[in-house]
């Protein structure tokens, strides 16, 4: 059964924003395009027009000026015109690569920089009659047609009320020098644009919000198409668990190849095991191997076929098993008990090179606690009296 429309309650999924994208389906906003578009325009007519349009003045001039000069053969007929569209264009180079510049912009500024030629591929439902009397006559094109007049009249509104002071002072335009006439229509044609703008600004701020609002409604996922989407994602969960048991296998022959290079493996002494790895030049020693049970024995044997010391001290074996992880510093509030190991194993390799050889026991090497300096038996006010 299909989902109905109400079902649909989770938001998209990035996946699904991906796919719409590579389809050319990306929020677009019609307002906010023209918005870019006349705010470009306004640039160029008001600041950037003086500048070519002196070159647009000079090409006029000869026909302006000297048309009786001109030469009308064929030949020469052909020339100018040449020259004259070539000037032209020339001229009018620059606003027009403005005008695809901000065209461009506005586009990437709503949905990014997209590049698909999905929407070029034809499709048959494009060129159905019934199709496009569909798309001519539905809900949204009724919409955008009285939103454009909506918009027609407010813009126009605008204008009339920025124009109109301006009929005032017409009678004045007329004792004014040309250049006085087309500096006082420059005026009144930036505060024109600028006031249209100004309106646009505000609806294209509104069709966006709103244009986002329906994008992001279409594209709404069911709670079952989510679950899908994580499946296919994640893949199979056998494959999965197998994945992550060649993860594990292949992190624990890295793990089992590094006690070798340990300086002390500290066991429980038959639960739990940790290797250590200590250097003067690290800042603490490190945890290069952990296990326990079967894999805490298969590093107690590696330990004792490469001739590491071993050392029975389960609270520590379970402190740094329980608090620390492969290849990570043992914390502070283990320093002492580690070092005291360290110490112990280094006077221990020291009277093994004095004694000529050093040999570990697969069993191991018991570390006792150090008995008092004054243990409280011993000192005179603690002793019975006889």
């Amino acid at each position: 059964m299909a989902d109905s429309s109400d079902d649909k309650t989770e938001e998209p999924t990035g996946k699904r924003l991906s796919e719409t994208k590579e389809k050319g389906q990306v929020l677009q906003s019609k307002e906010f395009t023209h918005f870019v578009m006349i705010g470009m325009g306004a640039i160029v007519i008001l600041y950037l027009a003086p500048l070519f349009m002196v070159k647009v003045l000079a090409l006029a001039r000869v026909f302006l000026e000297r048309p009786h000069e001109l030469m009308l053969g064929s030949v020469e007929l052909k020339n100018l015109m040449t020259e004259s569209l070539l000037g032209l264009g020339m001229a009018l180079m620059v606003p027009l690569v403005l005008l695809f510049i901000a065209s461009l912009a506005s586009h990437i500024l709503q949905s990014g920089f997209n590049f698909t030629t999905e929407p070029l591929l034809p499709k048959l439902n494009r060129i159905s009659i019934l199709s496009g009397v569909k798309r001519i006559f539905s809900l949204n094109s009724l919409f955008e047609t009285a939103k454009n007049l909506v918009k027609l009249a407010v813009v126009g509104g605008v204008g009339i009320l920025v124009i109109a002071p301006a009929f005032l002072t017409i009678d004045s335009l007329l004792q004014m020098s040309v250049g006085g006439v087309l500096g006082q229509m420059r005026t009144l044609l930036g505060a024109l644009l600028f006031g249209m703008l100004a309106v646009i600004a505000l609806i294209a701020a509104v069709d966006y919000l709103y244009q986002r609002f329906q994008f992001m409604e279409k594209l709404r996922m069911t709670r079952q198409e989510v679950k899908d989407e994580h499946k296919q994602l994640e893949g199979d969960p056998l494959i999965r668990n197998r994945i992550r048991k060649l993860r594990m296998q292949k992190a624990r022959q890295r793990m089992m190849q590094a006690v070798p290079t340990a300086t002390v493996v500290v066991t429980n002494p038959t639960h739990f095991a940790v290797a250590l790895k200590y250097d003067p030049s690290l800042p603490a020693p490190i945890l290069v191997a952990k296990g326990a049970d079967f894999v805490a024995q298969r590093i107690r044997l590696i330990a004792a076929e490469n001739q590491i010391p071993i050392v029975e001290n389960p609270p520590v074996a379970r402190a740094l098993y329980n608090e620390v992880e492969v290849e990570e510093e043992i914390r502070p509030d283990h320093y002492k008990a580690v070092a005291e190991i360290i110490s112990f194993v280094m006077k221990l390799k020291q009277q093994a090179v004095g004694a000529g050889g050093y040999s570990a026991s697969p069993v191991g090497l018991n570390l006792p606690p150090e008995p008092p300096a004054n243990p409280p038996e011993n000192r005179p006010e603690n002793r019975p009296i006889g």
